[in-house]
């Protein structure tokens, strides 16, 4: 196995990862990541597969996992109970809750509002240049979600912040000010839903907190840390990874000149996906070997981590002719964006819907819309969004 150094923190890395990720398929089926210490894989075929793959889960197990400092616990004690971090059979019964009451007709039915809300959005911007993240691509996703959960969308910033802070803990690099953050928006989160959900327990309605509650599977229903856990990731990442793919979208978009793609609401789907494919907003989803197990020739032990890298899946010439090339009317195998396997995200389809609702109502509001500055990425990873994403419209 071939060993290939790059820091995840180099700021050239962090703006343009691809020249990496071209390396690490060449490298072979699997590369050793020398700066993480661990394996990866890097090939679209070697992604689907080890995602799929049953012998690794998300779960350490026990006796090898090491201990957590008692500061962060609070962050660990959520996790415990997130379905993303289980494995079967907690995973299957925690999911199997989630998509009773997540279901498609219940996404489908967000349309209407979210297509008023982007016209409510659009119709606030400022005449000169602004950011069009703060504008659109931040709000868009929280109160859309907020909505869907039945939380006061009042409470949108809060909500934000306190995503934005808890979600520093999985990015490389994080420093003992992002672990204090961390905590205290786990403490103040934790407590915000837990008055939300004795609300709900006490009065009932139309949301998905109340349809959460209510969900159950064999006479099992979620437990309050679950169903605290389960709200906190659907928050999470229900608004996470749709502000990064709608201003990669929005950038790519206006870089090449396809404004009258983007205003069709037929071609959204096909656009939609390409944007996914080719500007994803998660690089990374990690395994963990939950047995001795071989694959493509390497010997994992117990416990051994595994990095899938599906941002440069997504770019694999295998599966993807002309890979660096960002075409609109791309057809071709489903992109890894959102996983594969046991853990495919269960928000795809909200994400999927708010794209392809939001890219034509933007720029058939504003079909003049552009670049009033070069963007730039933050300096994170292994999410890959904007800073900012100044525009005129």
């Amino acid at each position: 196995m071939r060993a290939l150094s790059q820091s995840p923190t180099d700021p050239a890395f962090v703006q343009d990862p691809y020249p990496f990720y071209h390396r690490a398929r060449a490298a072979g089926e699997l590369f050793w990541w020398e700066d993480y210490g661990q394996v990866a894989c890097a090939g679209y075929a070697t992604v689907k597969r080890l995602l799929k793959d049953r012998r690794f889960g998300r779960e350490m197990p026990t006796d090898l996992a090491p201990p957590v400092p008692a500061r962060l616990q609070p962050f660990y004690n959520v996790e415990a109970h997130s379905m993303l971090e289980l494995d079967p059979p907690r995973h299957t019964r925690l999911r199997g809750l989630v998509l009773r009451a997540f279901t498609s007709a219940t996404v489908e039915a967000q349309r209407p509002a979210l297509e008023a809300l982007c016209a409510r959005l659009i119709e606030a911007f400022p005449s000169g240049p602004f950011d069009l993240i703060d504008a659109f691509c931040k709000p868009l996703p929280v109160i859309t979600i907020a909505t869907l959960l039945g939380v006061d969308t009042a409470r949108a910033p809060d909500l934000l912040a306190w995503s934005n802070a808890m979600v520093g803990m999985y990015q490389a690099g994080r420093t003992r000010a992002m672990e204090d953050s961390a905590i205290a928006a786990t403490r103040a989160f934790t407590a915000f839903l837990a008055e939300e959900i004795t609300r709900r327990r006490a009065s009932p309605s139309d949301d998905l907190i109340s349809q959460l509650i209510a969900a159950e599977t064999e006479g099992e229903r979620l437990t309050a840390a679950e169903l605290t856990s389960t709200v906190i990731l659907l928050l999470n990442a229900g608004h996470e990874a749709t502000v990064h793919s709608l201003g990669n979208g929005v950038k790519l978009i206006c870089e090449q000149g396809l404004e009258a793609h983007a205003s069709s609401p037929e071609e959204a789907p096909l656009l939609s996906e390409e944007v996914l494919r080719f500007a994803p907003p998660l690089h990374i989803f990690e395994r963990i070997a939950r047995e001795d197990v071989e694959v493509c020739g390497h010997a994992f032990k117990r416990g051994d981590r595994l990095s899938c890298l599906l941002a440069a899946a997504n770019r694999d010439p295998e599966a993807y002719p002309n890979p660096d090339s960002f075409n609109p009317a791309r057809r071709g195998p489903s992109n890894m964006s959102f996983g594969a396997g046991l853990h495919f995200c269960v928000g795809a389809p909200l994400a999927r819907l708010e794209l392809q609702v939001a890219l034509p109502a933007l720029f058939t509001s504003c079909p003049r819309l552009a670049l009033a500055a070069p963007p730039r990425f933050a300096p994170v990873y292994h999410f890959h969004g904007l800073e900012k994403l100044l525009v005129t419209a």
